[in-house]
């Protein structure tokens, strides 16, 4: 396996670099891995949770609709 340590600004390790290669080999020996997969939203799914964040803006504008707290907004990401 070929790792690569990625370093900060300050020279400090920060992040570890696995080729696809050794990660396919690594998930297939730790099933779980997977779920440390990002996949990319399609532009259809963007363009619908842009959507859906406009419409609930409106509705908090509107004062239809309470605005919920930050902890809960940095939640959701």
């Amino acid at each position: 396996m070929s790792l690569q340590i990625i370093h900060d600004g300050n020279g400090q390790p920060a992040g570890v670099f696995i080729p696809m290669q050794d990660w396919n080999e690594l998930k297939k020996q730790y099933a779980d891995l997977e779920q440390y997969e990002y996949e990319e939203p399609s532009k259809e799914q963007l363009i619908a949770e842009l959507k859906e964040a406009v419409q609930e803006l409106k509705a908090i504008e509107q004062g239809e609709k309470k605005p919920g707290s930050l902890t809960d907004l940095l939640n959701e990401l």
